[in-house]
């Protein structure tokens, strides 16, 4: 065997073996599933940095299974082992966290971690690391500047990351071994990611009051339902962000979900709870100061609304697809807010029923994925299991149907008449709509919808070309003569 061979390789834990930290990820568990208790965070913070990771370890749990791990250091380690090296796992994370880890991969032949009073980071860990194995008696895989001890105290020094300034500080200290990546993004593309801009055309649907009213000529009407969509576009930003952490642990379970920045450990739970409250106090700030009092009230509600739905509603059956129909009307009620025109009840209906079709769909795509991948048990974070795939089948259908209805009695409503010149080319949007939605079932029925049928329409070119024709039928209306 080598030299290196016969020395023990110390490993760390967070950033560096996973590409998360157990300390945030258990404070942010603990706050979202026990926010009544936080003050005693700041009690626990008080009597210590080791006694926060002791309380805060015994009352939360982490599925190490399911950890966010550096495949490629990972991969690394288990050719170390297999060359017979004796590999140990030093972390700053609470040992009970520790050891899940450990048994969880069975690649460990030892774990030193903070226990007691002792919060085994930086100096500590490089103490306790002399003491077991002497100087340069082991090499060191860490990932942080809070590493630079240990290292210097190390044979070598391996380094995770992609700073090429603590990579160029450690190669100064003439033991630079291995540099692995970190497999992260740059944290702004992260951010942005996790933001989900895209969604924000979600949020065009304010301008559909705008459109009914025939007020897209007025300039002041114009510039307050652009700032309401920016606006919106913060607020919802801010809810994807904390809705992203409240899922965290359930996305990591996801075919795809588990992608996602913070799933992923691409984005620190840190920097969300850091930046999801600025977007919201930004969009809040823009609107009480530039749009109308009863648009904030709107923003207010769509805001609680959708936190309960991240934290509750959405494990609840058909509460969870009510919510979802009611968060996109809410977007055309507080499209009417911010250019003070009244809402009709043709609207209301027209967008309630059709967008719980849509969140309809959402739910049976799951469910059809889940029954395709052989799962007979209820979704985890939802309220629903494969056999309820008819029934939500049947229930989103004549939801769709009956948007489009609603539209048929809207083109004979004495108002519409005064709005377009010819109201009765309306009609032809009917057909136009019952073939999306027929279309869009259609392909959720075959298993190739995307899970958000928003997303999905955005794609999609033939749902873009169904826009276009629906607006062309509005357009003919408003000015065609017969």
């Amino acid at each position: 065997m080598s030299n290196s061979a016969l020395r023990p390789l110390v490993v760390d834990l967070d950033g560096t073996l996973i590409k998360t930290d157990l300390l945030f990820e258990t404070a942010s568990q603990f706050v979202l599933t026990q926010p009544w208790n936080i003050g005693k965070l700041l009690g626990w913070l008080l009597q210590g940095k080791s006694m926060l990771k002791d309380h805060l370890a015994q009352n939360t749990f982490i599925d190490a299974a399911a950890l966010p791990y550096n495949a490629e250091l990972l991969t690394w380690l288990k050719q170390q082992k297999a060359q017979g090296r004796h590999i140990v796992l030093a972390t700053a994370s609470h040992r009970l966290l520790a050891d899940q880890v450990a048994k969880h991969l069975q690649l460990f032949d030892e774990v030193l971690a903070t226990e007691g009073s002792i919060n085994l980071r930086s100096n500590a860990k490089c103490a306790a690391l002399v003491a077991q194995y002497g100087p340069q008696g082991f090499d060191y895989v860490g990932n942080d500047w809070a590493d630079l001890p240990v290292w210097q105290s190390a044979k070598q020094a391996h380094v995770v990351s992609r700073s090429l300034k603590l990579i160029d500080k450690v190669c100064s200290q003439g033991n630079l071994g291995q540099v692995f990546g970190d497999g992260n993004p740059p944290l702004a593309q992260a951010l942005l990611t996790a933001m989900r801009l895209h969604q924000w055309l979600k949020n065009l649907l304010i301008l559909i009051p705008l459109l009914a009213a025939h007020r897209y000529g007025v300039a002041s009407s114009v510039g307050a339902a652009l700032l309401a969509f920016w606006v919106f576009g913060l607020t919802a930003s801010s809810v994807y962000l904390l809705n992203d952490m409240v899922d965290v642990a359930d996305d990591r379970h996801h075919a795809r979900k588990r992608h996602r920045p913070f799933a992923a450990g691409h984005l620190s739970l840190l920097h969300g709870w850091l930046a999801w409250p600025l977007l919201l106090m930004g969009a809040f700030t823009l609107s009480i100061t530039a749009l109308p009092w009863t648009f904030s009230v709107s923003l207010g509600a769509y805001f609680v609304l959708t936190v309960a739905y991240s934290l509750r509603l959405k494990q609840i059956p058909m509460i969870d697809v009510l919510t979802l129909a009611g968060l996109y009307t809410l977007r055309i009620i507080a499209g009417a807010a911010a250019i003070a025109v009244p809402l009709t009840f043709w609207l209301l209906s027209f967008s309630m029923f059709l967008f719980l079709s849509l969140a309809f769909i959402k739910r049976y795509s799951e469910l059809k994925t889940a029954r395709a991948e052989g799962q007979n048990t209820a979704l985890r974070g939802r309220g629903y299991n494969p056999h309820d795939l008819d029934l939500i089948a049947n229930l989103g259908g004549s939801a769709g149907y009956t948007g489009v209805l609603v539209l048929a009695l809207y083109i004979q409503d004495a108002h519409t008449a005064s709005l377009y010149a010819t109201p009765q080319f309306i009609w032809l949007a009917c057909p136009i709509l019952l073939y999306w939605i027929s279309r869009a079932w259609l392909i959720a029925h075959r298993g190739q919808m995307h899970d958000d049928p928003i997303v999905f329409a955005l794609k999609d070119r033939v749902s873009w070309a169904v826009a276009a024709l629906f607006a062309a039928v509005f357009v003919l209306a408003k000015v065609a003569t017969v």
